[in-house]
């Protein structure tokens, strides 16, 4: 690993620093662009840049300073001494220096500290378009600091773009992907085992964890084998993508994607309703809800969603119906507690006239924690295979039909059980009766046939 200390001339000298690994720090210029930048790049893959720190700024031609100051801050200087992009630190070092650590993360720590939790700034805090191993996603709660993707504004220019990929800590904390204010898709909640909006999308590469403190609450992964690589990079067009990379064909190959279908886009179907691409529609209301505007509906519209046939009247006597497999509604607007049971829960819930739906925080070993939703519940998927359930507060009358339906389809289940066990033992019985006369004629004829060999 190299070190860089006070400050180093910039004469079109690519790279700057080495990690000792795979990567490097220096300049470079996307594309026809002119402008110089220092970003962070692949030792074997020259042209992918997973960070950049003047993005907003080139330099305007190939000289240039960059300099670690006295109290720990790194600043690019233009060729007249003007600030073209700094870095910042709420703290002072005795001896301040700069490293690009193997994991890709530029750091400026004070001499040989080795403890992420007190360098004075890292490039991981402040990422760029790309995701690699071990860097979080997510807020330190203690100072503010909010670590997001956002995209180039384009190909060739890494400028930030348009789309952001970032945690939402409003309720129970989720991740989206946003195009400046708007929500365009959603990760969905972590269930303890993965992100509920990747169901049944297993990742053959990474192992994913969500943290949540006092402090701070973040998602991150680390690669399942250490000798591969593998990012995720938020393009300019809003599409997040997974790719690694093959040796044999040095090259990066895509495998997983976001916006895979259209069940992806955020509340796509509206409220209240869920969206199935193995279904034709795609959308349906949830059970005990109808769409708020019919003929929209019917024309494939689904925007307007799906209101409550029946209102709720806040008794004890609603009740909640269980929907399998499902990708959690946005919790933007829930209450959680990652230690109730999933009974006390329901009474909970129960007991609050906003309160809509509940559903276990955690899914591992039978499930733990209570999550509360209120009001509308927005961007629910049901899938194909096993997942997560929720349990949907009903009006008791809505709830009766239900219950009727599922104790007659019991009942129905029951008879017929029945009727085809008695038909099975009928069988019996009449073979045995039939095998009992086939034996009875049998001996029947051999006696016949022994008296005439008597009387002979």
């Amino acid at each position: 690993m190299k070190l860089l200390e006070e400050f180093v001339q910039l004469v079109g000298i690519d790279p700057l620093l080495e990690s000792g690994g795979s990567y490097e720090l220096g300049f470079f210029s996307p594309g026809k662009v002119k402008g110089r930048y220092l970003g962070i790049w692949y030792t074997f893959s020259t042209e992918t840049v997973v960070w950049v720190a003047n993005r907003e700024r080139p330099l305007d031609g190939s000289s240039g300073v960059l300099k670690v100051t006295d109290q720990g801050v790194l600043v690019l200087l233009s060729s007249s001494n003007g600030t073209v992009w700094s870095s910042n630190s709420s703290r002072t070092a005795g001896n301040p220096v700069l490293q690009l650590l193997d994991s890709g993360n530029l750091v400026v720590k004070d001499g040989d500290e080795t403890n992420p939790d007190n360098f004075l700034w890292q490039s991981f805090d402040y990422p760029c378009d790309t995701r690699l191993p071990d860097m979080k996603l997510g807020w330190n709660l203690v100072t503010g600091l909010d670590r997001y993707i956002s995209s180039w504004r384009s190909t060739e220019d890494p400028a930030q773009g348009k789309f952001s990929l970032r945690m939402d800590t409003h309720g129970f904390p989720q991740i989206f992907i946003m195009k400046g204010a708007k929500t365009l898709t959603r990760a969905g909640t972590w269930n303890g085992v993965e992100l509920t909006g990747y169901q049944g999308r297993p990742n053959p590469v990474a192992v994913f964890e969500f943290v949540m403190t006092k402090d701070e609450v973040y998602y991150e992964y680390t690669l399942l084998n250490k000798s591969t690589f593998a990012r995720y990079v938020l393009n300019p067009y809003g599409i997040a993508q997974w790719f690694t990379w093959t040796d044999h064909s040095r090259s990066w190959e895509p495998f997983l994607s976001t916006q895979a279908d259209q069940c992806e886009n955020y509340a796509f179907c509206g409220a209240n309703a869920r969206c199935n691409v193995s279904n034709t529609p795609v959308c349906s209301c949830l059970k005990g809800f109808v769409p708020k505007s019919p003929n929209d509906w019917n024309s494939t519209n689904w925007s307007e969603g799906c209101v409550r046939e029946t209102p709720l009247v806040c008794s004890s006597s609603d009740g909640f119906v269980k929907n399998s497999n499902f990708k959690l509604p946005d919790t933007s607007s829930s209450w959680y507690d990652k230690s109730m049971s999933l009974k006390k829960c329901q009474g909970i819930c129960l007991g609050n006239c906003s309160c809509s739906a509940y559903a276990n925080l955690d899914v591992r070993e039978g499930g733990s924690g209570c999550l509360l939703w209120f009001g509308n519940l927005n961007d629910s998927r049901e899938f194909t295979s096993d997942s997560q359930d929720l349990y949907i507060r009903l009006a008791a009358s809505e709830l009766d039909p239900i219950v009727r339906k599922n104790k007659f389809s019991k009942k129905k289940l029951a008879g017929i059980l029945i009727g085809l066990s008695g038909f099975l033992v009928g069988m019996l019985i009449v073979g045995f009766i039939l095998y009992k006369r086939k034996i009875k004629l049998r001996n029947q004829g051999a006696r016949r046939k022994l008296d005439c060999r008597k009387e002979d």
